[in-house]
C-alpha cells in the first residue's frame, strides 16, 4: 500500500530503533559510516555481504559488534586451504554407547556468521556456504536443517594475497547482496582509533532484539517503489550487459558478462532498506543511486581488455551512472508498483 500521511509515520520507529544500534555501534566502531550503514541495509534487505579491504580495518570488529548491539548470537570461521565442507556445516557421528548417528550442527548456526577470508577455502567448501546462503538451511545426512533467523552472512576477503587463495565463483559472489570496499580511515579518525584503544575495552549494549529487527524487516516490506524507480534500477542492471543501448559502446570490450537479474532485484530491496532507514516510506532515485556501485559491482565479469588497461568495474558503473536518464520524481500517492517484487530476496 502507498505511504499513509495521517498520523506518525510507519517508517519512524524503525529509524529510531536502528538509529540507536548504530550509535551503540558507533562508540566502538571509528569511522567506517558507509560499511555500518551498508551492513545494516543488508540486514534489513535480508541479504549478505561480502567485505574487502585490508587487514586491520575493523571488518571483523564491526560484525561482533553487530551481533552484542541487535541480541543475536555470533559465530566465526577463519577460512583456511584445509577447511572441509563438515568444518562449515556439521556432520554425523557414530555413538558406540547407543549404536547410532547423532548429528552435530556445524558453526554456520548462528544469526550473524563472519566468513573471515573467504577466498582461502576450496571448491568443496564455497560450495556448502553456497547452500546455506541460498537456502537457509543445511542438509547432514539426507536431513535438512534451517538456520537461525535473521541469517547474515559477512565474508571478507584480503585485495592484497593472492597466495594460498581460491577465487570465489561467480555463482556464489551473485549471492551476495552487496560487496563494500572498505578503506584506510582518515587521520583524525586513525588518531580516535588509537586513543580509544588506550582507554580499554568498551562493553556495548543490545539496543535492538531479534523480534524487533524481525518487526522492522517486515515493515521494510511496506515502503513504496514506483514504477520508475524499478524501470531506473532495471536500466542501470541493463546498461552493464547492453552499453551500446545507452551510448556507452566504448565499455562492450571491457565487460564479459553483466550484472544478472538479482543485480536490480537486489538494488531494489536494498533501496526499500535504505528509505527506511532514513525515516521514508517510499524510495526515491538517490537510494537506488547511493546503492548502485555496491549491489552491481561484483556481478560484472571484466575483460582482459579492462585489466590490461586498468578499467574497474567502479569506473564502468561510474560512466553508467553520468549517463543513464534519471527519472523525475513521481508522486508519492500513486498506486505501487511491486507486487512482482513481493517476497523477493536478494542473498
Amino acid at each position: 500500500m502507498p505511504p499513509t500521511h495521517t498520523g506518525e509515520p510507519r517508517a519512524t520507529e524503525p529509524r529510531r530503533a536502528i538509529a540507536e544500534a548504530l550509535y551503540e555501534m558507533k562508540r566502538v566502531i571509528v569511522g567506517q559510516d558507509e560499511m555500518l550503514e551498508r551492513m545494516l541495509v543488508a540486514l534489513l534487505a535480508g541479504g549478505h555481504v561480502l567485505l574487502e579491504g585490508v587487514p586491520g580495518l575493523a571488518k571483523t570488529l564491526t560484525v561482533k559488534t553487530m551481533a552484542s548491539v541487535l541480541g543475536g548470537s555470533f559465530r566465526r570461521i577463519q577460512f583456511t586451504p584445509d577447511l572441509v565442507p563438515s568444518d562449515l556445516v556439521g556432520t554425523r557421528i557414530w555413538r558406540p554407547d547407543t549404536g547410532r548417528f547423532d548429528t552435530e550442527l556445524g558453526p554456520v548456526f548462528g544469526n550473524f556468521l563472519l566468513a573471515d577470508e573467504i577466498n582461502r577455502a576450496p571448491a568443496k567448501v564455497q560450495s556448502a556456504l553456497l547452500e546455506v546462503m541460498q537456502e537457509q538451511q543445511v542438509t547432514i545426512g539426507g536431513d535438512t536443517f534451517p538456520v537461525p533467523t535473521p541469517f547474515l552472512v559477512l565474508a571478507t576477503q584480503n585485495p592484497i594475497e593472492s597466495e594460498g587463495t581460491y577465487p570465489l565463483p561467480e555463482a556464489q559472489v551473485d549471492r551476495f547482496l552487496m560487496k563494500v570496499l572498505v578503506d584506510y580511515p582518515s587521520v583524525g579518525e586513525e588518531a580516535a582509533v588509537v586513543g580509544r584503544s588506550l582507554a580499554g575495552e568498551v562493553q556495548v549494549r543490545e539496543r535492538v532484539s531479534l523480534d524487533d529487527l524481525e518487526r522492522h524487516m517486515r515493515a521494510m516490506d511496506t515502503v513504496y517503489v514506483d514504477r520508475s524507480v524499478i524501470g531506473y534500477a532495471v536500466m542501470l542492471a541493463d546498461a552493464t550487459r547492453s552499453p551500446e543501448r545507452y551510448g556507452l559502446g566504448e565499455l562492450d570490450a571491457y565487460v564479459e558478462y553483466g550484472a544478472s537479474p538479482r543485480g536490480p532485484i537486489g538494488l531494489v530491496r536494498a533501496a526499500r532498506a535504505l528509505a527506511l532507514l532514513r525515516g521514508r516510506e517510499h524510495v526515491v532515485v538517490g537510494d537506488v543511486r547511493d546503492l548502485a556501485a555496491d549491489v552491481l559491482r561484483h556481478r560484472l565479469v571484466l575483460s582482459y581488455d579492462a585489466l590490461g588497461d586498468g578499467v574497474s568495474a567502479d569506473d564502468i558503473l561510474e560512466r553508467i551512472l553520468a549517463t543513464v536518464e534519471v527519472p523525475e520524481a513521481p508522486p508519492v500517492g500513486d498506486e505501487p508498483a511491486v507486487e512482482s517484487l513481493a517476497g523477493a530476496r536478494a542473498a
